[in-house]
């Protein structure tokens, strides 16, 4: 009895190595079938996070190799992000940035939700026009008004500050009227019926009907306009140019590179400065922001 018990576990060792070899092929094989299945989202996400962590690399590395070809930093120096404080007015310009944004993104959707409401919900004649009218304007590049503008702002003595990037907004965004006419389009008759007959009158039914059935879509329409607005560098350049106090974030990383020709870790580190609220916002509101894109309808 004592000499068959190893010739016993032979058999049971050999068939336990076979189960986890076959496991082990059958992990592999469902591990590239994945890869197989999700390449293509694979190589965009790699598209998309490699510029930003090559500059989140180069903004951590020392003066001289951040003009090597060396990608990896040998030496973490995230004394950058303060020196790029110490060596520009980063506050400022994120004040004048954030002040213009939020200005614009306010001053659009209280122009541009009236508009919209009327244009989806008020039976007028004309009004078939004045939506052409907006679509049309969606199709002119803002470059053709740039030197009546800038003679207009002139005339008032604005120059020179954020307001006549600002103001502008007040008159209506044209997308996001179109947006916004698109959604309120999908929005059922009954419930604004209902509201009327209680009493509401039109303004009423729109602060209290209206814009709670709005949300996800003037959460699209207002992160489009900040996201703009932050990035904008055409605006502020023409009109902020001359005084540099009211230089925008675009602006003022324009001339930060410039003025730092050669120190690439100190020209990544402000731009990572930059692009960081952007990103946070987006995070924080994108459930807002996919929700209103993909309810805007496209009735006619």
């Amino acid at each position: 009895m004592t000499a068959l018990a190893p010739t016993r576990g032979r058999p049971r060792t050999a068939l336990h190595s076979a189960h986890l070899a076959a496991r082990g092929r059958a992990r592999r094989r469902r591990a590239l079938i994945w890869v197989a299945e999700h390449t293509l989202a694979l190589t965009l996400v790699a598209l998309f996070t490699g510029p930003l962590v090559f500059i989140l690399l180069t903004s951590v590395m020392t003066d001289q190799q951040s003009l090597s070809s060396e990608l990896w930093p040998q030496h973490w120096q995230w004394s950058n992000y303060a020196e790029v404080f110490r060596r520009a007015p980063m506050l400022t310009w994120l004040g004048n940035t954030l002040l213009y944004a939020s200005a614009a993104t306010v001053a659009m959707l209280l122009s541009s939700v009236p508009v919209a409401y009327a244009l989806a919900r008020f039976r007028f004649r004309g009004r078939n026009t004045a939506f052409l009218g907006v679509v049309t304007m969606m199709m002119l590049p803002p470059q053709v008004l740039v030197i009546p503008m800038y003679l207009f702002w002139a005339h008032l003595h604005l120059t020179g500050t954020i307001w006549p990037l600002v103001l502008p907004a007040l008159f209506g965004d044209a997308f996001s009227i179109f947006l916004l006419r698109q959604f309120l389009l999908t929005l059922p008759q009954e419930y604004l019926d209902a509201a009327r007959i209680d009493g509401c009158g039109e303004l009423r039914v729109l602060t209290r009907v209206v814009l709670p059935m709005m949300r996800p879509a003037i959460a699209a329409v207002a992160l489009f306009q900040f996201f703009s607005a932050w990035n904008d560098y055409y605006g502020p350049l023409i009109y902020t140019g001359e005084n540099p106090a009211h230089w925008t974030l675009a602006v003022g990383l324009a001339s930060f590179k410039t003025s730092q020709a050669v120190a690439w870790n100190l020209t990544m580190a402000a731009t990572l400065i930059a692009m960081a609220p952007v990103i946070i916002v987006f995070f924080l509101a994108q459930r807002a922001f996919i929700e209103g894109v993909t309810m805007t309808g496209v009735k006619g």
